[in-house]
């Protein structure tokens, strides 16, 4: 694979966009700190972030990547209404990249009838619209990519304004050392005639099969979840996966029957130093029993020192290997063309 072949399967620039986000997260951590957040949080009793599709991965991310360090329940939720429980005592921070996802301005407009604490981040839109009408702190990002590809704007802006309002520690040294490590890891994924080019070989791997992601629940679900996604509005391939160990009670057992069609499934192992041990047994056991069915199975493990460096190690990853995988299906990987058809089709009905 050559520079040339990318450029004519990726007029829109995808490549760019990756390639350049170690400097989105620089430019993300900036805006964090030098946005205002004029909260009055000390009631609050659960946060709950409000998005979908990539203006909601990274509210998953902070769920997992804080789970052992926030003191009240945080919960994303991907629907028009809030739960019953939001009200005064709830932080809601309302995530839409564009500013205009229908479901998430329905339940902005809930939130302010419900007297919620509210915290907003966009690129504009009605969300900014709303958040200047009722004088709510705002987090303006810059617009332009895709939702996928802005993952540092939605990520890193709520993870300082979360410290800002000292729900968490500052995270000032974890994001130095995520950030080098992105600059390191850019360089040589960039480079699609490397020999060294490890999303390149897992994208060749994945080409024509689809693919399995497996991991801990801790730490890794929401980089599943994120692996998953890319593949598919990146790629435009399928892919399913799971975690464990909710796994080995049900899915485990599915293993049995498709013979043919598990011999040619790509199975791809998450993994992290901190799994916890029995899960990391459990995995491994896994693994050993997928190897009666299928022979094309790999783990990956994540890098650094730092929860939030051994993360962002995995997303990016991930975002190359889903990029790549686009280029060998000869598939540009920015339109989402079915997408826009249905939000269309949705628009024509009130």
């Amino acid at each position: 694979m050559t520079l040339e072949d990318i450029r004519r399967v990726d007029p829109s620039g995808m490549y760019e966009l990756i390639k350049g986000f170690p400097e989105q997260v620089e430019e993300a951590v900036s805006i964090g700190k030098n946005t205002s957040i004029k909260l009055n949080i000390r009631s609050v009793e659960h946060i709950v972030l409000c998005g979908l599709g990539g203006s909601a991965i990274g509210g998953d991310l902070l769920r997992t990547y804080l789970a052992d360090e926030l003191k009240v329940p945080f919960i994303i939720n991907r629907n028009y209404t809030l739960p019953d429980f939001v009200g005064k005592h709830s932080l809601v921070i309302v995530s839409s990249y564009s500013g205009n996802t229908e479901e998430t301005n329905a339940c902005h407009k809930e939130a302010i009838k419900r007297r919620a604490k509210i915290l907003c981040i966009s690129s504009g839109g009605l969300v900014e619209k709303m958040a200047k009408k009722h004088k709510q702190p705002h987090i303006k990002v810059p617009g332009g990519p895709s939702p996928r590809a802005a993952l540092g704007y939605s990520f890193f802006p709520l993870l300082i304004a979360l410290a800002k309002l000292k729900l968490i520690r500052n995270k000032d040294r974890d994001i130095r050392e995520t950030i080098a490590m992105l600059k390191t890891k850019a360089i040589g994924y960039a480079n699609p005639e490397s020999v060294m080019n490890e999303p390149l070989r897992l994208a060749r791997q994945l080409h024509s099969r689809i693919g399995v992601v497996y991991s801990a629940t801790e730490r890794l679900d929401a980089i599943n979840t994120r692996w998953r996604g890319q593949v598919a509005e990146n790629a435009k391939s399928l892919a399913w996966g799971h975690v464990v160990p909710e796994m080995n009670h049900n899915e485990l057992v599915g293993w049995k029957v498709l013979k043919e069609q598990m011999r040619e499934m790509q199975v791809i192992f998450l993994r992290d130093k901190e799994d916890h041990k029995r899960v990391a047994m459990r995995l491994d056991i896994t693994k050993q029993i997928l190897n009666e069915y299928t022979q094309h199975i790999i783990e990956v493990w994540s890098e650094g020192k730092s929860r939030l460096t051994r993360m962002f190690s995995l997303i990016h990853l991930g975002d190359w290997m889903s990029f790549y995988l686009a280029i060998l299906n000869n598939e540009d990987p920015m339109p989402v063309n079915v997408i826009d058809y249905l939000k269309n089709e949705l628009s024509n009905v009130r």
